[in-house]
């Protein structure tokens, strides 16, 4: 396997990963509706016959890849979060999930990446759609160098998978695949921080005695990893995701089913929808995903 390269941002170390896996894996075959076409220019010169790009048509590209896996390809979609979950979120439930047969679809723009563009290119409630279809793995790296890792260890295997790749990112990356990571232990309570939302969450909980769990992987659910942790600890779980709030509380809840306990549940608001363009900075701090909304949250609801 060749050295993973850390570039610039998690879309490009996507096209890296799977620009440089194409080159040694004749099942992979990347299927395009023009956004990041540039990025695989070069590897669709090596292999045009496995590098398609159908153009703006992201409900074709979903069937395509439905096709090119009945056939034992393994096929990697992507464009933008809106045009990949949203849109054609019918040929992801039928396509794929109803045929049984598997995909990586890999978004780039996250909830509010693209703020400029407005509400058409903003999707915070992609994972929880993604929730609803069963047997599908989801990846929220953190870090561009979270990528690498948790992609190719998809081209293998012939599941459903979602990566959801953002512009915000932690200082570091710390996960190579599932399961929770402790990155602080304290008595107070758990914060569990998923993908992009670790730096803030670290900022915010400075100085409180709590718990602070990280992950990259949100399905399947790491239960064990919580329940370890609140045993140790209070019961009172807050919950930080960056994409609709309470996306993964259920899953929470039935970790600790026979445990009394509570759930804060943080993410992108779902009493409001924000009209005003503005920067992604501005729309966290809007949903309380910035670290002072998240310290005054979390202080609240754990003293």
């Amino acid at each position: 396997m060749a050295t993973p390269t850390i570039t610039t941002t998690m879309r490009e170390q996507f096209a890296d990963t799977v620009s440089d896996a194409l080159d040694t894996d004749p099942r992979l075959a990347v299927v395009l509706a023009e956004i990041s076409a540039d990025r695989f220019a070069e590897a669709a010169r090596r292999h045009p016959e496995r590098v398609l790009n159908v153009g703006i048509r992201e409900q074709a590209m979903v069937g395509v890849a439905g096709g090119l896996a009945l056939t034992g390809m393994r096929p990697v979609l992507h464009t933008i979060t809106p045009f990949l979950v949203e849109r054609p979120f019918e040929q992801l439930k039928l396509d794929l999930g109803h045929q049984g047969t598997g995909a990586i679809a890999v978004s780039t723009g996250a909830s509010y990446d693209y703020p400029g563009a407005g509400r058409t290119h903003m999707a915070p409630g992609d994972v929880a759609l993604i929730d609803t279809l069963p047997g599908w793995t989801a990846h929220v790296p953190g870090h561009p160098g979270e990528v690498d890792a948790l992609l190719r260890r998809e081209f293998a295997t012939d599941d459903p998978v979602y990566l959801r790749l953002s512009e915000r990112e932690n200082p570091e990356p710390l996960v190579t695949g599932p399961g929770w990571r402790v990155l602080r232990r304290g008595r107070a309570g758990v914060v569990l921080a998923v993908g992009p939302t670790l730096g803030p969450v670290l900022a915010a909980t400075e100085g409180l005695d709590v718990t602070v769990l990280y992950t990259a992987t949100v399905r399947p659910f790491d239960a064990a990893g919580v329940r370890e942790a609140v045993l140790g600890s209070t019961p009172d779980v807050v919950l930080v995701e960056p994409y609709l709030r309470g996306t993964s509380a259920h899953r929470v809840d039935d970790a600790l089913v026979d445990l009394p306990h509570r759930v804060l549940p943080l993410g992108v608001r779902r009493d409001v929808e924000l009209r005003a363009y503005g920067s992604a900075a501005e729309h966290e701090a809007a949903h309380g995903l910035d670290a002072p909304g998240i310290a005054a949250a979390a202080r609240g609801f754990l003293t």
